[in-house]
């Protein structure tokens, strides 16, 4: 199991796009994989779930994964966090 924490750092926060794009890239492994925020977590793999923990500029989130491929998995997450989404 992987653990690591992400930062929000794109203006608008975790809104309906950002959240779209993190679960159509939980979707490309076979991992199970969790956002958490404030003991409250999520499947990242659900747009409902993702979209719950509205996530402002700023937020911290505990990025976990387990399974076969989850390097690859936390890998491709932390990227679109770092990317700001393309928004920046």
């Amino acid at each position: 199991m992987i653990e690591v924490v992400v930062k929000v750092i794109n203006q608008a926060g975790i809104h309906t796009r950002p959240a779209a794009n993190i679960v159509k890239a939980a979707a490309k492994f076979k991992s199970e994989i969790f956002l958490a925020r404030d003991g409250y977590s999520v499947n990242a793999k659900s747009i409902i779930g993702v979209m719950t923990l509205t996530a402002e500029q700023g937020a911290e989130l505990l990025l976990r994964a387990e399974g076969p491929d989850e390097q690859k998995a936390v890998n491709s997450i932390i990227e679109l966090f770092e990317d700001g989404f393309g928004e920046l």
